[in-house]
């Protein structure tokens, strides 16, 4: 059964291996090297301090997915809007985790007063796109 609750420590090696399987295999964050552990708890860190949440999706004891939010743009008429992120496993993928990542999300940025959350997806990510206008983004 699945269950997303808030990301530990302890989740941040399953974090760094989705991330770096988005990195290799796919267009999706615009980076070319490898994360480490090192840079996903600076990360991590950095979002707990910014006050922005990170969830994941555990099934069997197995970490499926991860989803946070965090700042969209520095400018000012953005102080409102936040950026997604919702990552799944491939092998997870087609389920309904993605959606499932990011109704907490939706929660956590009201609970921020964001007014706007915005989704920076790229044309290859079909499940994402229908993703989002399913929810009516």
């Amino acid at each position: 059964m699945l269950h997303i609750r808030p990301a530990s420590d302890n989740d941040l090696q399953d974090i760094l291996h989705i991330y770096n399987d988005v990195i290799i295999n796919t267009t999706a964050v615009f980076q070319y090297d490898i994360h480490t552990i090192e840079m996903r708890q600076e990360w991590f860190d950095l979002k707990n301090q910014q006050g922005f949440p990170v969830f994941v999706a555990v099934e069997d004891e197995s970490v499926a997915g991860f989803s946070t939010i965090g700042p969209f743009r520095a400018w000012q008429g953005y102080k409102y809007s936040v950026e997604n992120s919702v990552y799944v496993r491939p092998a997870y993928q087609g389920r309904g985790i993605g959606r499932k990542l990011l109704e907490p999300l939706i929660d956590s940025a009201v609970q921020l007063d964001m007014h706007t959350i915005v989704a920076g997806i790229e044309a290859d990510n079909l499940s994402s796109i229908r993703l989002h206008e399913s929810m009516g983004f």
